[in-house]
């Protein structure tokens, strides 16, 4: 099934022509919430709760039941226009004593998902800086009384994995439901993994059948945190409903996942209101790359204060997100002989993208990409004849100028690259993935054994470099055919992270003249409208020094004319420039990159980013950064 994308909130991905869906997510309820300052943010006060639920009765919003939304993901009945479901969280007592009350008053049915274990013993627990017992979480005797009058579903949200636990060598914990445990000396095994999730889930189910005398058809999973194997350990248990934090609503191998809007900070009812009708401002982009490299340090105290370094500058910032470099390249070629994650095929320079990636998430609040090279990997794994070769001058070898690179029209090369990206899914947490610049093939490439084979199956018979040359027409199909392989390539590799982090996001570098050459598909097999189409965001690699073009007024100039072309061209391009004159290796002065910037917005430009941060140098500099492209000079627009 496919993924239907939303503006903010979210659609029911039952039939185009059904109505949307929104789904809202609440805690706990109290009388008093003191807003921005009160250590809960989850929490909502009940008179806001009340102005909320009056506000659906009064503007033509029809909360509704998970009833009506099996239904109308069966295709028995459509959704009332502006269906709303409600859900609550964690199981608070406050759902029986001021929740329950306004959902009799109001007649609308909600969701409650509970903890299990939080109900069935004696629990102690640190919940939204404040300590929790056993008392501040609902009872049996109360779930069956609210399930009896209909209104209230039961969810699981699950049995003992509503904590973090130890995900990487440096004690980060992270969610219990997606991560794989370390224990100190070794990753959990993927059989391991799914045990531990089958007991849980398991152990839950029996407690609400047991105790409700009805199974739950929700799991609501904590934190948000899902991938294909946990939710297919809800399905095989009768949950075919997942709720989760993410931005879109899927249909996945035969689970419904909801995605919800959560409510935080005691919203007001102007903010609840805008949110429902869809006001929200458009969202930006902005971005710092950062090199992995420049963290890595053999000495772990030094590393952590280049880490502490990093967290300090991309906070004080105030941009959206990082692109973050998940390989080496020790030797300078081009091509990630290393990497910094667990992994099957290559050496692991050092165990440290998950801990820099969370800590830049959950600490300096920003979106991470892991970049990684589509065909540039070398070492011993790598066969060589799988790398991509060119014919010229009647001479077939790898391009002596650029990065070592695999084929992509080997299948071996893709499995073993696929693998790398699969091992990186499963060790680490991020929003998207960077496809990096390696993407690409010359007019004299690819002409390795799996190429060649490619070429007869597409045209029939042999086709020589010699034919090539002399049919325009031909060269240019061969020109879409690897474009639309690589095109196709990333998306295998996007679909294997999705297996266990279903909600990333895509994005792949691309060369300014690719839009600006109309020669370019020839020798990059690089198609800009084609990028538009197939990934979320493309990273374009505005710089001039890349295409030895010295008018950089010019050039910036073309560049937005050819992307304002496109009709998702601004709302879907980031203009990345560059901080280092490659030519003498001198970095840009701060102060023009920043008038850069101001200018390209003047022009137009929404979504910005540089490459690279020397966050050790302190380049660019802090304020020039800050007055370029910060967020908080964007009045008005908000994080993606």
């Amino acid at each position: 099934m496919q993924l239907l994308p939303l503006l903010l909130l979210l659609a029911l991905p039952v039939h185009a022509e059904e109505p949307a869906l929104q789904v809202l997510s609440y805690h706990d309820v109290k009388d008093y919430v003191a807003g921005d300052y009160d250590p809960d943010q989850y929490a909502v006060s009940t008179g806001n709760l009340i102005a909320q639920f009056t506000f659906l009765r009064d503007n033509g919003f029809h909360p509704v039941s998970v009833d009506d939304v099996i239904a109308a993901y069966d295709g028995q009945r459509p959704l009332p226009e502006n269906a709303v479901l409600l859900t609550f969280d964690d199981g608070m007592k406050s759902f029986y004593t001021r929740v329950y009350p306004l959902l009799k008053l109001f007649k609308y049915p909600a969701v409650i998902s509970v903890v299990t274990s939080w109900i069935e013993s004696d629990v102690e627990l640190d919940y939204a800086g404040k300590t929790r017992v056993s008392g501040d979480f609902l009872t049996w005797d109360q779930l069956r009384e609210m399930q009896a009058s209909g209104l209230v579903e039961v969810a699981s949200h699950s049995h003992d994995l509503h904590k973090g636990i130890r995900g990487n060598p440096q004690h980060n914990t992270q969610p219990a439901a997606t991560t794989r445990l370390f224990d100190g000396e070794k990753y959990e095994t993927e059989a391991a993994y799914t045990a531990r999730i089958e007991r849980d889930l398991e152990q839950s189910v029996n407690s609400l059948q047991n105790e409700l005398d009805r199974p739950p058809r929700v799991m609501t999973w904590p934190f948000g945190a899902l991938n294909d194997d946990s939710t297919a350990v809800a399905r095989k248990l009768g949950m075919h409903i997942n709720l989760t934090l993410a931005p879109d609503t899927t249909v996945r191998n035969g689970s419904l996942r909801l995605g919800r809007n959560m409510l935080v900070a005691n919203p007001t009812l102007d903010y609840f209101s805008a949110e429902l009708l869809q006001k929200q401002p458009q969202r930006i982009f902005r971005v710092a790359q950062v090199d992995l490299d420049y963290v890595y340090d053999p000495d772990p105290e030094q590393q952590r204060r280049n880490l502490d370094r990093l967290l300090d500058r991309i906070k004080a910032m105030e941009i959206s997100h990082v692109f973050l470099q998940a390989f080496a390249d020790d030797d300078g070629d081009g091509g990630a002989d290393e990497v910094y994650f667990p992994n099957r095929h290559l050496p692991v320079r050092a165990d440290l993208f998950n801990r820099v990636a969370w800590q830049l998430r959950t600490r300096a609040h920003v979106r991470v990409f892991a970049w990684l090279p589509m065909l540039s990997f070398v070492g011993d794994a790598f066969e060589p004849e799988w790398r991509v070769m060119q014919q010229r001058n009647g001479v077939t070898a790898p391009d002596p100028v650029s990065e070592p690179r695999l084929s992509p029209f080997s299948p071996d090369a893709r499995k073993l690259i696929s693998e790398v990206y699969e091992d990186l899914a499963i060790h680490a947490k991020f929003d998207g993935l960077l496809f990096h610049d390696d993407g690409r093939l010359n007019e004299f490439e690819d002409f390795s054994p799996p190429a060649l084979d490619a070429l007869v199956e597409a045209f029939g018979e042999p086709v020589t470099p010699a034919a090539l040359e002399e049919d325009e027409e031909l060269a240019r199909r061969w020109s879409t055919l690897k474009s639309e392989s690589l095109l196709a390539f990333s998306l295998e590799l996007a679909e294997t992270v999705r297996h266990y982090q279903p909600d990333i996001k895509t994005a792949r570098n691309i060369f300014a003249s690719a839009l600006l050459d109309d020669q370019a598909d020839v020798y990059l097999a690089q198609d800009y409208d084609r990028f538009l189409e197939t990934y979320d965001i493309v990273a374009l690699m505005a710089m001039p020094g890349l295409e030895a073009r010295e008018d950089e007024k010019d050039f910036y100039e073309d560049l937005v004319a050819r992307v304002s072309a496109s009709p998702e061209g601004l709302g879907r391009t980031i203009f990345q420039l560059q901080t280092v004159d490659w030519s003498n290796s001198l970095p840009v002065d701060s102060r023009d990159l920043r008038q850069r910037f101001r200018w390209l917005q003047s022009l137009g430009v929404r979504h910005l980013g540089y490459y690279p941060d020397d966050f050790v140098m302190g380049h660019p500099k802090l304020d020039d950064v800050r007055l370029g492209m910060s967020l908080a000079n964007e009045y008005g627009e908000v994080l993606p």
